[in-house]
Order: structure tokens, then C-alpha cells, then sequence
């Protein structure tokens, strides 16, 4: 298989929100394909009819958009496929790899209650196995895989190692439901075959199915797809992902303003390592990425780390994709859009902005200055240093201001040189002059501010602060 190009896989359940272990699992089959000029597809597996809903299929695409992991092609539907699902039940058949079933769910249980009191293997061995009967009139019947009774089937995992599991553990497992329908065990493998999976990437929970689902492969003589079972994501206290730990969908997580580049740095790096790396790009995740770099051990959510990284990846943004994101992101929380001059103003402001940003809202805050009309609401702080003394100082700076030429370093000599007038270190000026010209302590340099909005605005606002 190893002059066989890659092609991966994602294949959610369209049952709910993208859960964020379930983005992790899309984004290290996106890697492992990216860097290898290979393919990364997207199944949606329907085949749950009542829990599947077209809604869920959205939220998953959309979660997947967000995060920037691109797929091949268009998304496979599994439920669509039943008709070629049956097919390769019948070939089983034919070959004599699956048989018919007739036995009842009153006959199976009967058969593990007796198991349970006798303290046997409650592991089912249907009679019809070796029958030979291949019909029964008007009997309802479900098809099953004739597995290995003896014996060893070995799972090689890029990621657990060899897992070995005795033959006599695994049931002949259900492929055909009594109702005509293929089971989900059949499906995810005829697919796999089909789109042309070399390697598989998912949760370790689906460890055991990979033996079961080794049968089929087997059986239609098919190659088996490279396996690699990825632990799952657990909270903070080291307990399984839940709602008391926080957000789980990748939708909340976009509400909460974490940029998509910063989220899949730090996802990739939710159980895989390269070295020492914490902060890196998408083109250094997809020529590092390989299997041997997931740890076995279950990952730790750590929203410090998140938010660390979203710092970094936020100072070193392009201004203007971060404006684009920002933009999606205000869209997201139902913000009217900004004005195309609103835009402008704040992509000359990003980098003052961005710096030290921990998040979408952070910057926003940062940017209150741009985004605000005239008169400036002021917080509690803002009014408190804007007292009589620090107006009557900004009035005497007024006409001071008019005649600048508006250089970043006229302006700090002009401010420093009032203050010291007055016998006032810089800050002790620039405190009521921050709140005049953004309505709250936390803001941007003054001087920054000032050359942003330019002489006009600036002069206005400090007239409002003053009369």
C-alpha cells in the first residue's frame, strides 16, 4: 500500500453539533492527507434514520468550513448507498462467508439468560451457521459474517501497536437487519473500500470494531486500510468531555472568538507532538504531522494554552484576513455589519488591536475607539479620570494640536512637553486623554489612537470630553 496514494476520511453521524473531538479527528485526517498530496474526503453516516436530520448535517458542514479544513470532492452520503451495501451481502452469501439467520430475538435471549445462570460466554453461535438452509418460508431472517472460530485476528494500530484479540471473542455480527437494512458495520466498510480509504483515523472507542470490521474485509478480499485509533479528548480533570467542562461543539467555539487558525494549531496539538513545538502554521502542521506522533494517552482540554496560542496566532495574522474573520465572526454573534469606512479604519487600527488580543471579543474592545460614533459613552473609569483639572489641561492641548503635523513622535513631544509644564509625568496626562478619545482605560497607545483617527476626530472627541 505504500505506492498507493493516501486518501482519508471524516465520517460524522449527522446527529447534533460538530463535537470538538470529533473537528480533532477531521483535522488529523486533513493533515495526514494535506501533507502527502493526498485525498481528505467527507461521509456523513445517515444510516440512523431517526436521529439523523439534515439540520445536523449543516451544522457539521458549516463547523468544518469554519476551521478551514477543506474535503475532495462532494460529501458521500452513507444511507444513499444501501442499494451497493446489499450488493456485497449478497456476494458474502453467494461466497459462503454470511449466511441467513432465522433465529428469533426470544430465541437469542433465551440463550444468554441460560448463558448468564450457567456463567458462560454470553457470545451468540447462531444454529443456522452451518444449516446449509438458505430459505424459510415467510421466517424473517437477519444476515450474518461467518467469523473465525479459532485462532487470532490482529489489529496493527499506527497508534496502539499490534492488538490482538481471540477469534472465539468475536460474534458473527449482524450485516443485514431482519427489515433489509445494512448495519452501520458493513457500511462504514464497504464505503471505506469503495472511496478508496488507505488509511483509517478515528476514536480508540472504535478499537474493537476494527476487528469486526476486519471480517468483511477479508471475506470480499479487499486490502485493509492502514489503521490508527487516536485517544479520545478528556476535560481538565483528566474525566471524559462533557458539558461541565465547557464549550464541545466547534460552533461555540467560534462564538467565543477563537480565530480557525489558532483552534487548529491548538487541536493538532491535542495529542500529537512534533518535538517541542507549541506555535505553528498550517503548512509546517501538514509537513510535520505523522501517526508516530500521537501519544496513546487520553489529551487534556487546557484553556490556557488555547488562549495562549490565540494570542500568538493573532500578532502574527495578516490584518487583512483577521478583519475578514473578525467580520465573520460578528456575523456569527448577529452584529449588523460594518460600514465599508468603518472597515477601512479598523484595518489601519488592526495592528494596534491585536496585539495581546486573546480573542475576537478582546480585540473588539480594544478596537471600542474606531468602532464608536461620537459622543463617546464613557465606562466608570474613564469618567473618573476625566475630572475638572485633567479638562482644563486637555483644553490648553487643543490649540497645541492644531498647528501638529500629526507624526506619532510631534504628538508624544507636545503631550510630554503640557505635562511637564504642569509637573505631571506623561501617564498622569495620558490617563484623561485616553478616556476622552476612547471612553475607557483599556485601550491602545494614545499616540497610536491619535494618528488612527487623525486630527480632526481627535480634536472633536477631546472637545467632547471638555465642554
Amino acid at each position: 500500500m505504500s505506492d498507493t496514494p493516501v486518501v482519508t476520511r471524516f465520517a460524522p453521524s449527522p446527529t447534533g453539533f460538530l463535537h470538538i473531538g470529533g473537528a480533532r479527528t477531521a483535522l488529523f485526517n486533513w493533515l495526514y492527507a494535506r501533507g502527502r498530496g493526498g485525498k481528505f474526503l467527507l461521509r456523513i453516516e445517515d444510516t440512523d434514520r431517526e436521529r439523523s436530520t439534515p439540520e445536523a448535517t449543516e451544522a457539521i458542514l458549516k463547523g468544518l468550513t469554519w476551521l478551514g479544513l477543506d474535503w475532495d470532492g462532494e460529501p458521500v452520503s452513507q444511507f444513499a448507498r444501501a442499494d451497493r451495501h446489499m450488493q456485497v451481502v449478497q456476494q458474502m452469501l453467494d461466497a459462503g462467508s454470511a449466511y441467513k439467520c432465522f433465529a428469533t430475538q426470544d430465541e437469542i435471549e433465551a440463550f444468554r439468560e441460560a448463558a448468564r445462570a450457567e456463567g458462560r460466554s454470553t457470545l451468540y453461535r447462531s444454529p443456522w451457521r452451518d444449516s446449509g438452509v438458505a430459505s424459510h418460508p415467510d421466517a424473517p431472517y437477519v444476515v450474518r459474517v461467518k467469523a473465525p472460530l479459532e485462532g487470532d485476528t490482529i489489529i496493527h494500530d499506527q497508534v496502539q501497536g499490534d492488538v490482538r484479540i481471540r477469534n472465539d471473542q468475536l460474534d458473527d455480527m449482524v450485516l443485514l437487519r431482519s427489515d433489509g437494512s445494512p448495519t452501520y458495520m458493513l457500511a462504514v466498510v464497504v464505503d471505506d473500500h469503495d472511496m478508496g480509504v488507505t488509511h483509517v483515523i478515528r476514536g480508540d472507542d472504535h478499537l474493537n470494531n476494527a476487528a469486526r470490521q476486519m471480517l468483511v474485509y477479508t471475506a470480499m478480499g479487499w486490502d485493509v486500510p492502514v489503521w490508527a485509533h487516536i485517544p479520545l479528548i478528556h476535560g481538565p480533570d483528566g474525566k471524559k468531555l462533557s458539558k461541565r467542562h465547557g464549550a464541545l461543539g466547534v460552533e461555540e467555539y467560534q462564538l467565543m472568538g477563537y480565530p480557525a487558525a489558532a483552534m487548529r494549531n491548538y487541536l493538532a496539538r491535542l495529542g500529537w507532538s512534533h518535538g517541542d513545538d507549541e506555535f505553528f502554521n498550517d503548512s509546517q502542521a501538514q509537513e510535520w504531522f505523522d501517526l508516530t506522533g500521537i501519544g496513546k494517552s487520553p489529551a487534556r482540554l487546557d484553556f490556557k494554552k488555547l488562549d495562549h496560542l490565540t494570542g500568538q496566532h493573532m500578532s502574527a495574522a495578516d490584518n487583512a484576513a483577521l478583519l475578514h474573520e473578525l467580520q465573520a465572526y460578528r456575523a456569527a454573534k448577529g452584529f449588523e455589519p460594518m460600514s465599508g469606512t468603518r472597515s477601512a479604519a479598523l484595518l489601519q487600527a488592526m495592528p494596534l488591536v491585536k496585539e495581546k488580543a486573546k480573542g475576537f471579543d478582546q480585540l473588539l474592545d480594544k478596537a471600542y475607539f474606531i468602532l464608536s460614533d461620537r459622543p463617546l459613552v464613557l465606562d466608570e473609569k474613564a469618567a473618573k479620570a476625566l475630572d475638572d483639572a485633567s479638562r482644563g489641561i486637555l483644553k490648553e492641548l487643543t490649540p497645541r494640536l492644531q498647528t501638529a503635523t500629526w507624526s506619532r513622535i510631534e504628538l508624544e513631544e507636545i503631550v510630554g512637553a503640557l505635562a511637564q509644564e504642569h509637573g505631571l509625568g506623561l501617564g498622569k496626562l495620558a490617563q484623561p486623554l485616553r478616556a476622552a478619545l476612547a471612553g475607557r482605560m483599556a485601550s491602545p497607545s494614545v499616540f497610536d489612537m491619535m494618528v488612527v483617527l487623525g486630527r480632526e476626530e481627535t480634536l472633536a472627541r477631546i472637545a467632547d470630553a471638555t465642554t
